[in-house]
């Protein structure tokens, strides 16, 4: 009978495992076990922060746009959700991110955005529904 040299397909199974925890310190990229449960371990932390990170951007964003607000006490909307909610009222489609930028690199734009809110709050069939009249106001330093 003739001699079958097993292991070749297991030696690449188990370095496929290892390259993947190359850079792991100590018995975590060594030993073939501890590598399999670290790279689960690492698979399971990195679904859960991809989720965390949405949430701690949307939170950045938010608390960025509350900072600038708060910063001109003479508008109306020295509150973000009163803001947030009449945008979305007037039906601009702004998501938070994009007032966020908005809000640092021209403040006073959005204090435009929020006062042509104001004026139009009475009349349901405006320019800033189609969004025409933010790309002037926005021109505006």
């Amino acid at each position: 009978m003739t001699r079958v040299k097993r292991g070749s397909i297991a030696r690449k199974r188990r370095t496929k495992m290892r390259l993947f925890t190359s850079s792991f310190r100590g018995a975590h990229s060594k030993l073939t076990r501890t590598i399999s449960q670290q790279k689960i371990k690492a698979s399971v932390s990195a679904h859960r922060d991809r989720d965390r990170k949405k949430r701690d951007f949307r939170s950045l964003w938010i608390s960025r746009i509350n900072a600038i607000i708060a910063q001109n006490k003479n508008n109306v909307y020295c509150i973000y959700s009163k803001l947030m909610y009449n945008l979305y009222k007037s039906q601009l489609l702004l998501n938070r991110k994009i007032v966020a930028q908005i809000a640092i690199l021209k403040g006073n734009c959005l204090f435009m955005i929020a006062n042509e809110i104001i004026k139009n709050k009475n009349s349901p069939e405006t320019q800033l529904r189609e969004g025409g009249r933010i790309k002037e106001i926005c021109m505006i330093k």
